[in-house]
């Protein structure tokens, strides 16, 4: 632990919380059904015919994909992408050669195989221009996500439980709409899904153990990434503009965020907390006040939504007419 960037105090609750780091994990590994790319997109060299028969029925149902959906599929997939990113910012925040790291390893291993099996599935279906989809994951991984934390590991701890969550809706929501074109995209999603979901309840109930040995700092950290949550693929470049689109199709937007909050507040207790300090109760006021504040926000957005029309190099500048 890197204790010249974590104050003291911090650094010994993490540490304090290692036995249920580890309970956490094993209720993981004993929960997952571990799945490969592969099973979705085979890719062997001595593939069968049926196999073969399938990539070629796969592009056919695929042809029909919504532009809307396959750019919800390019903002998942590139969210993704960005592993490294958070696999480095894991490892600066909670340390290395403890439970806290075997975690970050394990779920590294589970979510790399989120971004690869998306890319394999876009790249075989032909949904994208992929060299134009290429050069904006590069230059998402190199633009870097490098949110200001301040060496706050509850911070790290409050984002991973909000954006976990966030994404596993994401994918499902893509599943649903993407269903009936093509049950290979679907089935794909759930398994991404159902992984983020499990991720979730691991970070979700972290946090939570925090909560129990330290409410007040836990719910001031929460407080500054939770009302306006920064996704991890925001310096994805046109990244407004295909957010945009999410939210116009009904796949994600500000009052699915909204839910996400209230689970996590319903699930950490937050309004049962007896805070003993003053800080520790207006941490507490200000945090259950969250949600009507997303309400009020997700209300002035869609009063402000106007009829708009959008194109992107990655489906080849097709123009895509949103009504308000």
């Amino acid at each position: 632990m890197n204790v010249a960037m974590v104050p003291s105090k911090k650094t010994e609750a993490l540490a304090s919380l290692e036995p249920l780091v580890e309970e956490l994990m094993d209720r993981h590994l004993k929960e997952r059904k571990l799945w490969m790319p592969s099973e979705f997109v085979p890719a062997s060299e001595q593939m069968t015919g049926e196999e073969l028969k399938g990539l070629d029925e796969l592009r056919d149902r695929a042809r029909g994909l919504p532009d809307s959906v396959r750019v919800s599929l390019a903002l998942n997939l590139l969210t993704e992408e960005g592993l490294p990113h958070f696999h480095r910012l894991i490892a600066v925040h909670l340390g290395s050669e403890n439970a806290w790291s075997r975690w970050n390893f394990l779920w590294t291993a589970e979510e790399d195989r989120h971004g690869c099996a998306l890319h394999d599935y876009v790249r075989d279906a032909r949904l994208f221009d992929m060299k134009a989809f290429e050069y904006l994951q590069y230059q998402y991984i190199e633009a870097g996500f490098d949110p200001q934390w301040h060496g706050d590991p509850y911070q790290l701890l409050a984002y991973t439980s909000l954006q976990e969550r966030a994404t596993q809706a994401a994918h499902a929501n893509t599943g649903k709409l993407a269903a009936k074109y093509d049950p290979t995209i679907q089935r794909l999603l759930g398994h991404i899904a159902a992984d983020e979901s499990r991720h979730f309840r691991f970070y979700r109930d972290a946090f939570r153990g925090l909560l129990e040995i330290d409410s007040t700092g836990a719910m001031e950290s929460a407080l500054k990434v939770m009302p306006r949550l920064a996704m991890p693929g925001h310096n994805i470049a046109g990244y407004d503009d295909m957010a945009d689109v999410v939210h116009r199709s009904g796949i994600y937007g500000p009052r699915d965020y909204r839910k996400v909050v209230q689970e996590c507040l319903d699930n950490w207790g937050i309004a049962d907390l007896k805070p003993v300090d003053a800080a520790g109760r207006e941490a507490q006021d200000k945090m259950m006040a969250v949600p009507a504040r997303l309400d009020k926000l997700a209300g002035l957005l869609e009063r402000r939504m106007r009829s708009k029309s959008f194109s992107f190099d990655i489906i080849y500048q097709r123009v895509m007419e949103f009504d308000a």
